[in-house]
């Protein structure tokens, strides 16, 4: 008995084994585990199976009614083609285009707004509130402006910090103020300036500072707010009017006014001292007033007494001796004497002295007679 290599009986068994499609392609089915992805034999499907519901969409897709491809269940070699795609592509495109023109053509401007409309980025219109139409984009181009809604810009900018300026006296003052403007020409608002905003608060900081430098401190700190807040704004609206900015100032609101903080301290200590010195100048201005009152009321009798005197000046000058003796006579000790022609010696000054007490009367006792 003749015994080959273990190499060589290898060699043997692989040449009496029929070759073999890898992807499972005609011949019998081979032993062992499948290769999951290999076409089953017989083509993949037998012939009375129905075809699946990609199958059909496939083949309705291609619109020649023929297969899926070749070798049975693959999937197409290329995109549908025929008349049937030629359709689908012209609907598909008509819905898009139905879409973008609906889109862009169609605007809703509600009540506070106005539509800025553009051809080819050149000003067209302005559109008023409602359903309005226009050329589909990118012919036409529609921003939508609110022009009712008041803006508020606040100085300074955050919660805290200071924005110092100097008055017209040579003192620094911590002014802290808003400002309320809306939009009144939504053209000139888009494409006249930049950037709207930014150029609303560097007007008004400016405008600011040129009327805080006119007035001095204590009209900053006090009655002089309401003179500022129409001064700048005034002044705002000029220069935004100049800009074509299409902007208008609402109004101005001082909100703080005070010294910086490092001397906050020591101007409180002052602005006390000054009160307390009007407070005694309003004291004196008082009492002032009172006298002046006074000498003018007795000027004025003084004045009616003389008018009375050059009328009939013996009886004036009687009657002011009357009363005059009147009120000197009226506090004093006065003795008369009636009788005419004689003059008794009167002891004034015992006149004022009390008589004596008068003595005891003596009460008789019952007795002998």
């Amino acid at each position: 008995m003749i015994t080959l290599p273990a190499w060589l009986q290898r060699l043997s068994i692989l040449n009496n084994d029929k070759p073999k499609n890898p992807w499972g392609g005609g011949g019998e089915e081979p032993e062992g585990p499948r290769n999951p992805w290999a076409v089953p034999p017989g083509g993949g499907r037998s012939r009375d199976a129905k075809p699946s519901a990609l199958d059909e969409f496939l083949r309705k897709a291609r619109g020649n009614g023929g297969g899926v491809g070749g070798g049975g269940g693959g999937f197409p070699t290329g995109w549908p083609s025929g008349g049937g795609s030629r359709t689908i592509w012209l609907i598909g495109s008509g819905l898009i285009i139905g879409l973008w023109i609906a889109f862009t053509s169609i605007h809703p401007i509600s009540p506070q707004q106005r539509g800025v409309v553009t051809y080819f980025g050149r000003y067209a219109g302005t559109l008023d509130p409602g359903i309005r139409l226009t050329l589909p984009a990118p012919i036409a181009t529609v921003t939508k402006v609110d022009v009712q809604a008041i803006r508020t810009e606040d100085f300074p900018d955050g919660a805290t910090g200071e924005n110092l300026m100097l008055t017209g006296d040579q003192n620094i003052i911590d002014l802290a103020y808003s400002v309320r403007w809306d939009i009144v020409d939504p053209q000139n608002f888009i494409y006249q300036i930049g950037n709207p905003q930014e150029t609303v608060r560097a007007t008004a900081e400016s405008a600011m500072r040129a009327v805080v430098a006119t007035v001095t401190l204590d009209e900053a700190l006090g009655e002089g707010r309401s003179r500022i807040e129409s001064r700048v704004q005034e002044v705002m609206q000029n220069i935004l009017n100049e800009y074509r900015a299409g902007v208008r100032v609402q109004g101005i609101a001082i909100k703080q006014a005070d010294p910086p903080a490092k001397v906050i301290d020591e101007f409180k200590r002052v602005s006390a001292a000054q009160q307390e010195a009007q407070s005694a100048l309003n004291q004196a201005r008082t009492f002032a007033q009172q006298i002046t009152a006074r000498a003018q009321a007795e000027a004025a009798q003084f004045d009616l007494a003389y008018t009375q005197y050059k009328l009939a000046p013996e009886v004036t000058r009687r009657r002011m001796y009357y009363e005059t003796m009147e009120a000197v006579l009226a506090k004093t000790n006065k003795t008369i004497v009636e009788t005419p022609g004689v003059v008794p010696y009167l002891p004034l000054p015992s006149s004022e002295r009390k008589a004596p007490d008068a003595p005891a009367p003596v009460i008789a006792t019952g007795g002998s007679q």
